[in-house]
C-alpha cells in the first residue's frame, strides 16, 4: 500500500568513520525536523547473513568492507520509501551473525535519513541522497570512542578491539570511508562536539524542507 506524500522525501545521508559522532549528528537532524517526520535507515541493519559460516569463518568477517552490506536490499527499501511505500526494516542480530526474525515497520516520511560508514561508496546510493553529510573526526578520537564503546557495551577485551582496529577498521577507513568525503555537501568536523556546525546543519535542513513544502507564491 502506498502513502501519498505531498512532495518527494528529502534524503539525507550521514557518513563518517567509526566513532566519528554520526549518531549524534543524526539525532540532531531528527530533533530539528521532528521525529515523526523522519524515516531512518541505519546501514548496520543491512549486514549480510552469515549464519551458515563456521565459527572459524565468522572470525574472518570484515564488517568494515562494502561487501559486508547488502546494498541491493538497502536500495530496494530506500526506493520503496521514496515511492510512498512502507517497508519492514531488518534487525541485525550480531550474536547470530544474521537478521533477527522480527523487523521494524517504517512508514514513508518527508525525510529519509541514511546513516553509516559506507553509504557513499555505492554510486546508486549517492545518487539518491539530496544532502550528503560527512562527519569528520580525528582518528585518535574515533579510536578512543570505539574502544570505550566495545569494551563497556559489547564485552570486548582491549586486545581484541585494538587487533580488529589495526587489521580491518583502519585499513578499510583509509581505503573506502575517507575517500567518500569528497562527495559530501556538508562536512561536520568533530561530530557531535561541534555545536556550531550542528546548528548550521539544522538550519539548512529546515530551509530545505520549507523549500519543498511551501507553495511557490509563499516563498
Amino acid at each position: 500500500m502506498s502513502l501519498l506524500l505531498d512532495h518527494k522525501p528529502l534524503v539525507v545521508g550521514v557518513a563518517g568513520g567509526t566513532g566519528a559522532g554520526k549518531t549524534t549528528v543524526a539525532h540532531a537532524i531528527m530533533e530539528a525536523v521532528g521525529l515523526e517526520r523522519v524515516a531512518v535507515l541505519p546501514e548496520d541493519a543491512y549486514y549480510r547473513e552469515y549464519r551458515h559460516l563456521s565459527e572459524g569463518e565468522r572470525t574472518e568477517i570484515n564488517w568494515d568492507h562494502p561487501d559486508a552490506i547488502e546494498v541491493d536490499l538497502l536500495l530496494d527499501h530506500l526506493r520503496a520509501l521514496l515511492a510512498g511505500q512502507p517497508i519492514a526494516r531488518p534487525v541485525y542480530d550480531f550474536a547470530a551473525y544474521a537478521r533477527a526474525p522480527e523487523t521494524i515497520p517504517v512508514q514513508p516520511r518527508p525525510v529519509v535519513l541514511l546513516e553509516g560508514i559506507l553509504i557513499y561508496v555505492d554510486p546508486r546510493v549517492r545518487a539518491l541522497c539530496d544532502v550528503k553529510v560527512f562527519v569528520d573526526t580525528d582518528a585518535d578520537l574515533r579510536f578512543i570512542r570505539r574502544l570505550r564503546r566495545d569494551v563497556t557495551e559489547r564485552g570486548r577485551t582491549m586486545e581484541s578491539v585494538v587487533g580488529q582496529y589495526l587489521a580491518t577498521v583502519r585499513p578499510m577507513h583509509v581505503a573506502f570511508v575517507e575517500p567518500t568525503k569528497r562527495f559530501a555537501d556538508i562536512i561536520v568536523p568533530e561530530g557531535g562536539e561541534n555545536q556550531v556546525a550542528i546548528e548550521l546543519l539544522r538550519s539548512a535542513m529546515l530551509h530545505s524542507l520549507a523549500q519543498r513544502t511551501d507553495p511557490p507564491d509563499a516563498r
